[in-house]
């Protein structure tokens, strides 16, 4: 379904680059601004960097002088109105109106592939109205609307920023429309096989002889037990990579120790730990 999201009025640049910005993740790209108090609002600094990359938004987006271009091919038209009209559309919550009018969407698609009714418009569109930030939106643009869409806020604060509420209505109708899978940024772990848990462990069984930790003669199953705890963590080939480093580490140290004992022909002093205070 066509989505268009239309600014009436709109008096501060940042917010049409915020608007900008809230459409493109969600996956929407249909901005029009009906008489907007900057001519060059498109262009200003502050629009762009509200924009925070969304400039292929602002690059498509279209300044109208009225209401009537802006609606022109949209259907289905929501207001956005924290205060209720007397003779308005009714007043909903935006997930239970967009749940509904997804289903129809989805019947009305059933339909004309089951060619039971011909007169279904596949290229109906619906529209977004958000009014000024100072007053709002007007009675007679809520009057011609299907629906008046109420964000659920704090009672005694429900006032939100211009940009706040279109991401949130651009959410809600994303989820309605089918929504986005939730991509895993993270690169699946590399984990080490066998063999390159093997070759590690044989680094530590000589370097644990390399600094007397280990007794040849007497192992003690101490690297199957090393086995088992590495296969137990799922150890990653960058993982392998640490303590093989760490390995040849502790080995260089262990070998310069050794080697300033010979040196010197006598076993070093243990350096001197200070007292805990």
């Amino acid at each position: 379904m066509k989505t268009r999201f239309i600014l009436i009025n709109t008096s501060h640049a940042g917010n049409v680059g915020a608007a900008a910005r809230a459409m493109k993740v969600m996956g929407f790209d249909d901005l029009v601004l009906v008489a907007p108090r900057w001519a060059n609002v498109l262009r200003r600094e502050e629009t762009i960097q509200r924009a925070s990359g969304a400039l292929d938004v602002l690059k498509n987006a279209r300044i109208v002088p009225t209401l009537d271009e802006a609606l022109q091919g949209m259907t289905h038209l929501c207001a956005t109105a924290m205060t209720p009209r007397d003779f308005g559309p009714p007043t909903v919550a935006p997930r239970e109106h967009f749940e509904m009018l997804s289903k129809e969407e989805r019947d009305a698609q059933t339909v004309q592939g089951l060619r039971l009714d011909k007169t279904v418009n596949p290229e109906q569109g619906v529209a977004f109205l958000f009014g000024s930030e100072r007053f709002g939106m007007r009675n007679e643009d809520v009057y011609r609307c299907h629906a008046c869409l109420s964000i659920p806020t704090n009672p005694s604060f429900g006032s939100l920023n211009l940009g706040a509420a279109i991401q949130v209505i651009a959410y809600e109708w994303r989820l309605a429309l089918g929504g986005f899978a939730v991509q895993d940024r993270a690169a699946a772990p590399a984990y080490a096989d066998a063999r390159q848990v093997g070759g590690m462990l044989e680094h530590w069984e000589r370097t644990l002889v390399d600094i007397d930790f280990l007794d040849p003669e007497a192992p003690r199953k101490l690297v199957p037990r090393l086995n088992k705890l590495v296969n137990r963590a799922h150890i990653t080939v960058e993982e392998i990579h640490i303590l093989r480093g760490i390995a040849k580490a502790v080995a260089q140290v262990a070998a310069r120790a050794k080697a300033s004992t010979d040196a010197a022909g006598e076993a070093p002093q243990p350096a001197e730990i200070p007292a805990k205070r």
